[in-house]
């Protein structure tokens, strides 16, 4: 199995053979096939499909690189404005880390976290506004955009950004992002298997201890940090079960890009003694209601805070919207995404001795919440809304979660609110 390669830092990508481009076409037609005949809405959302697909396929035979090629079939998929339809492009032979986490807060883009001991660290702040990166503007609306460019369709090797630190000065930096060396071919079943596998699993259970549930006690209040809803039913009914001692949860869900769809039923089982209508699922075939069963075990019946920001997204935003419309709980932070849609994912591999896996995300249904509204492109809109300061972002304060825990009526400092939950890096 290859990965698809991609730039290599202080080296110019090769031009595309015959072969190459002949892939290329190949996997966008697959693309093209499989929304076809899988896209939850078949007229597109008025989007011509079968000519935009015409368009971009002459278009790829004037692509000089594998990225030229992948961003004209990522151009295609994105004709849909469709925040789960989305192209998953062959892995980069190099793993790439930037350095630093960028957040939409408010209608603008902030450096939140920058890496130690990387050329970030030397350029970047936590509290700085992005104004622009490689010339595109940095914004709440485009940031998922922006995200996906950099991050996983084309990653280059500096980012030349333009900045306002907490004080309002404006400066511009480039900044050289870190690399892991990586392999042309992955072998995970030959001879040469065991050293592969090893990286693999590691990477594995490094992600996995990144991503678990963590809970603090702050007297009556327990804080659970829920960082997706790609856990097991025993972790959530372990977390529950131990926040049946305190009179209020502070759930926190900023950052949770969401997951899958039973989890987040079993969440709500758990905070409610009745049957609710989670939303109108709305396929090609059909609209049905999707019901989630009350517990049967006895649930949890203290208080509920959620917070909210504008990295939360699919399940996690349907879960605060739930609680929103039932009045069960209360909502606090920013504005989330707004990607909420039901999908699949489709593996796919092209190639014959070698193959190349990609992969493509098909929005198999929309989800109207009980009020009628999609929340896709919109969001949960807080009923409490708490913004971080850019001078609170450079001191690495909490405001968010010391305001949600003064709400449950206990006291806690944003300074020490910051320290509940620090971040761990992925490994490179």
């Amino acid at each position: 199995m290859a990965s698809g390669g991609g730039n290599v830092a202080g080296q110019q990508p090769k031009r595309l053979d015959s072969f190459q481009l002949a892939r290329a076409h190949m996997m966008l037609r697959t693309i093209y096939d499989e929304i076809r005949k899988n896209y939850y809405d078949p007229a597109f959302h008025g989007v011509a499909l079968e000519s935009t697909y015409a368009r971009v396929d002459q278009a790829l035979d004037n692509s000089a690189t594998n990225t030229d090629a992948f961003f004209l079939i990522a151009t295609f998929v994105s004709s849909l404005q469709d925040s789960h339809t989305f192209f998953v492009p062959p892995e980069h032979i190099r793993r790439m880390d930037r350095g630093f986490q960028m957040e939409p807060i408010g209608d603008a883009c902030f450096v939140t976290r920058v890496r130690p001991k990387t050329d970030a660290a030397l350029k970047l702040h936590p509290g700085d506004r992005i104004v622009s990166i490689n010339g595109y503007a940095a914004e709440r609306r485009s940031y998922q955009a922006l995200d996906y460019l950099f991050q996983t369709l084309a990653p280059t090797p500096t980012l030349t950004m333009v900045l306002v630190d907490p004080k309002g000065v404006q400066r511009t930096e480039v900044v050289k992002a870190s690399f892991r060396a990586g392999k042309d071919l992955v072998d995970l079943s030959g001879e040469e298997s065991s050293e592969d596998n090893h990286r693999l699993t590691i990477d594995e259970e490094n992600e996995t201890h990144r991503n678990r549930e963590r809970l603090v006690d702050s007297g009556d209040i327990l804080i659970w940090k829920m960082p997706d809803f790609d856990t097991s039913d025993d972790a959530i009914n372990a977390s529950f079960g131990y926040a049946k001692k305190h009179g209020t949860l502070v759930l926190d869900l900023r950052g949770n890009p969401g997951g899958r769809i039973d989890i987040l039923k079993l969440m709500l089982t758990h905070v409610f003694n009745r049957e609710i209508k989670l939303a109108d699922r709305v396929s090609r075939k059909d609209t049905k209601p999707e019901m989630v069963k009350a517990s049967t075990w006895g649930g949890y019946n203290g208080k509920i805070i959620v917070l909210m920001d504008g990295k939360s997204g699919s399940a996690a935003e349907l879960f605060a919207r739930v609680l929103q419309l039932e009045h069960r709980g209360l909502v606090i932070g920013d504005r989330s995404a707004g990607a909420v849609m039901e999908a699949r994912l489709y593996p796919e591999t092209v190639g014959n001795d070698t193959l190349v896996p990609y992969a493509l995300s098909v929005t198999s249904a929309n989800l109207l919440m009980s009020d009628g509204k999609s929340l896709e492109r919109v969001g949960v809109i807080p009923d409490v809304l708490v913004l971080p300061t850019a001078a609170e972002m450079a001191a690495g304060t909490d405001p968010v979660l010391a305001r949600a825990i003064a709400m449950a009526g206990g006291s806690m400092d944003a300074a020490t609110a910051g320290t509940l939950f620090p971040y761990e890096w992925p490994s490179l």
